[in-house]
Order: C-alpha cells, then sequence, then structure tokens
C-alpha cells in the first residue's frame, strides 16, 4: 500500500493553527469534512470519533508523529489527512516530545484489513527521520505531498 493512493495533495495541512491536542483533532477533521468529494462528513461527528479514540490510549507514536484515527459510516474507503505543526504541540507522545506531524486516517466502519495495513505502513515510513525532516522543512502543500511521493518511490 501506498501512502499517495491513500492522500491527496488537498488533505495536506501544511500550518495547523491550533496550538493543543483537541483543538489540533477538530482542526484536523473540519478539513477532511470539507474536503473529501462525495461523501458527507460531519466535522463534530469526525472530531469526536478522533477524541474519543485518543481517550482510550495516545496516537502519538513518538518522534514528532501522530496517527489520529477512526472509523465513521460516512466514508467507503479511507481517507487520510496530514497536518502540521509548525511549533509542535503537546499530544501525551510515548516519548514525551512535542508532535508536528500528524497523519489522520478515517476508514469505513466495516474496514478491519485495509485500516490496520495503512496504520502500519504509515508508522514504518514515519519512523524514517530524514523523511520527517523533509516534511517539517517542505515550504507548502504542493512540496509536502512530493516528499510523500518521493518516499513511496522508494517500496
Amino acid at each position: 500500500m501506498k501512502i499517495v493512493e491513500l492522500i491527496r495533495r488537498e488533505m495536506i495541512v501544511p500550518t495547523l493553527e491550533a496550538r493543543e491536542k483537541r483543538a489540533i483533532l477538530e482542526e484536523l477533521a473540519a478539513h477532511v469534512a470539507a474536503h473529501v468529494p462525495g461523501a458527507r462528513i460531519d466535522r463534530a461527528t469526525l472530531s469526536r470519533v478522533l477524541i474519543d479514540r485518543e481517550q482510550l490510549a495516545s496516537t502519538a507514536i513518538g518522534e514528532g508523529v501522530a496517527i489520529p484515527h477512526g472509523k465513521l459510516s460516512a466514508v467507503t474507503e479511507i481517507v487520510a489527512c496530514l497536518g502540521r505543526a509548525q511549533g509542535g504541540v503537546d499530544f501525551e507522545s510515548m516519548d514525551g516530545q512535542p508532535t508536528y506531524l500528524f497523519f489522520v486516517l478515517v476508514a469505513p466502519e466495516n474496514s478491519t484489513g485495509a485500516h490496520l495495513k495503512a496504520l502500519a505502513r504509515i508508522s514504518r515510513v514515519f519512523k524514517d527521520a530524514e523523511f520527517r525532516r523533509r516534511l517539517l522543512d517542505a515550504p507548502d502543500a504542493d512540496a509536502m505531498y512530493q516528499v510523500i511521493a518521493e518516499e513511496d518511490a522508494k517500496y
């Protein structure tokens, strides 16, 4: 599975405005709801799904990365969104460090295998320090998408 199969350029938010965990999730949910063609995603419902999942355990995997995720009946395929918080946010990361990159995955309610494969792929790719640095240094959404496409081409 390639990340570029999951994410479109318009689903990349290079400058998140929020500065705390709940607000980050709400901002990302609003972006997803506004930019998924054909799906009628309710922003408040998606926010609640992401926040409820975070209450189970933080999705911040460390090294400046979080992968908020959840399931929603309004989608028929996996939807992805990448957000970047330049100053970093306390996201209750496993390593106690600020989180800068947020890769949201929203899967259909009946999805299990594809959802887990996507989570595993993203976790693996985002472990690469050089890849993370390039995403953080990219000047805009187009450049961030290009970094993702170049990384995907390696596999």
